[in-house]
């Protein structure tokens, strides 16, 4: 072990002596420092604007005078998703996808406003983020200063000594390889420190263990790459090589063939058969639909009385909670094809890790940060959710407190309007709405696969560093 880390030590002397090495460390930094502090700042300011809109949606919601219930129920309201705490890290999917819905009885809206300050404020370099920086900088930081760990000593003469003195090639390799370790690790450090300060040590650790596999990925491949080849340059050539055909190729190739593979229904066409569906279960408006036939026959059974009239509760807004029941089932039915098909494709395209060690640790990354797709289809969920609970609570409110008589003849002057209106009271059915992410130990779970391929890859390739460790000549 004594051999490891001496080897170790003068790997890092070498590199504090070169040029080559301090000014790819040097550009390194500065690049993560650069955009960590962009982004926390864009993730501090996107979480203060969307909690602010958000109460002062609430509050404007509460604020509406008496009226009729359903008025309220078109009035609607927004929720808004509020970023996780390791967005200041890794934002994910924040930039692509909606950061607001709107809330509204009959239907259910798209998310909406994705967040494109960024990209005016910041151009091409709009989702450079720390999380990029690593995924992309970082593995090439370890591909410059490994290539030559190996080849170099071989090309300088050092290495027949070195073996002849009782190093054994293992101990060489490793040791190139400690070295490396310790550089991920130290490079690690900031990203530790904004996770720790953003949601605590537990999720930071997991967080930076995700990248410290994926580096370690690639100081293993260069240092095999090192150890096998002869020149210095025939491996920076073909280790290079290997990063573009990793980091840049592959995830574009992976993309384009999920899009085609496993592409999901365009919107008009799910659409129009949705709307052809909804209009079999009746216009939760019309009273008098004959879709609300049988429900109206069970209701006047019930009560045993023979007109609506008659009822203890108002017709109309027992006809419009019963519509939007039905309707919210149609509705969650296609939204749930929709989150289904959004998922295979995530899936497919998490295979690609397999290929691609960066698609690995992005997915890990996002399902960490809790900024990937699972997220922002809970963000859907529980935005339905407060939508469904409001717009019944004031179809209660319909049914319950105002008269069907008085429903019934609003429109015959002020005098009978007034008569329809409630009491601005009845709006407290709407409840306070904020977005956190899942549970870390949740987070962990869905970063489970990705976070297992990164571990094969590092087993396969800790591997070929034993095999060629014994077979390392001068």
């Amino acid at each position: 072990m004594s051999k490891v880390l001496t080897i170790a030590k003068d790997e890092w002397r070498f590199w504090l002596r070169s040029r080559l090495a301090l000014w790819g460390i040097g550009v390194f930094v500065a690049v993560l420092l650069i955009t960590s502090a962009l982004t926390l700042i864009q993730a501090e300011q996107a979480e203060h604007a969307r909690l602010h809109d958000q109460t002062e949606a609430e509050a404007r919601f509460a604020s509406q005078p008496d009226r009729h219930p359903h008025r309220m129920v078109h009035y609607g309201h927004y929720v808004f998703r509020a970023p996780a705490p390791l967005a200041a890290i890794d934002p994910g999917l924040d930039a692509v996808t909606g950061q607001s819905m709107f809330l509204e009885g009959h239907r259910q809206n798209s998310a909406a406003f994705a967040d494109v300050a960024a990209s005016a404020n910041l151009g091409g370099l709009s989702l450079l983020t720390p999380a990029l920086v690593y995924q992309l900088f970082g593995s090439l930081l370890v591909v410059l200063l490994g290539y030559g760990a190996i080849v170099r000593e071989r090309e300088a003469g050092t290495l027949p000594t070195l073996l002849l003195q009782g190093v054994r090639g293992e101990q060489m390799v490793f040791g190139k390889w400690l070295a490396l370790l310790s550089l991920a690790a130290i490079s690690l450090l900031p990203l530790f420190v904004v996770g720790w300060v953003a949601e605590g040590f537990a999720a930071s650790a997991a967080l930076a263990g995700a990248y410290l596999m994926y580096l370690l990925v690639w100081a293993a491949a260069v240092l095999v790459l090192s150890s096998t080849l002869r020149s210095r340059g025939m491996v920076l050539t073909i280790a290079t090589s290997a990063w573009l055909c990793v980091c840049l190729l592959v995830p574009s190739l992976a993309v384009d063939a999920v899009s085609r593979n496993a592409a999901s229904p365009g919107k008009i066409e799910s659409e129009l058969a949705m709307v052809t569906d909804l209009r079999e279960l009746g216009d939760g408006h019309n009273a008098a639909d004959p879709a609300f036939a049988s429900m109206r026959a069970n209701l006047l059974a019930q009560y045993d009385v023979e007109r609506v009239e008659d009822l203890p509760v108002n017709f109309r807004g027992v006809v419009a909670s019963y519509s939007e029941e039905k309707l919210t089932a149609k509705l969650n039915e296609y939204a749930q094809a929709q989150l289904d098909a959004e998922l295979a494709q995530s899936r497919q395209l998490g295979r690609f890790g397999w290929l691609s060690p960066m698609l690995a640790v992005a997915s890990a990354s996002r399902a960490i940060s809790g900024t990937d797709i699972t997220h922002y289809h809970r963000f859907l969920r529980e935005a339905e959710g407060v939508r469904y609970r409001f717009v019944q609570g004031l179809n209660k409110v319909h049914s319950e407190v105002l008269s069907f008589e008085d429903d019934m003849n609003r429109n015959n002057g002020e005098e009978a309007s007034q008569r329809a209106r409630v009491s601005a009271d009845n709006w407290r059915v709407l409840e306070d709405f904020r977005f956190v992410p899942a549970a870390l130990s949740e987070r962990l779970t869905t970063a489970m696969p990705a976070l297992l391929i990164l571990a094969v890859w590092i087993g396969a390739l800790f591997s070929g560093l034993l095999l060629v460790g014994r077979r390392l000549a001068p």
